[in-house]
């Protein structure tokens, strides 16, 4: 009985936690697909950044992103 309680801990422990993670990766997944649109808008660098929440390095990183060319 106890060993099932014990089970059931860990388990809601593990659920809880791929959750929070989850929840996390989604939102900095939105944020870059925001700063993105926002990007091509014509936005300035430091208003996306103070928008979503990135940092200014990596709002640059994704403008480099969306000005190379694709590679097949």
């Amino acid at each position: 009985m106890q060993e099932s309680s014990v089970y059931r801990s860990i388990l809601a422990e593990g659920l809880a936690e791929g959750l929070a993670e989850g929840l996390a990766e989604g939102e900095a997944r939105k944020q870059r697909e925001i700063a993105i649109n926002l990007l091509r808008a014509g936005l300035a660098i430091n208003l996306i950044a103070s928008t979503t929440g990135l940092s200014i390095e990596k709002v640059q990183q994704l403008q480099q992103q969306i000005s190379e060319p694709p590679q097949d």
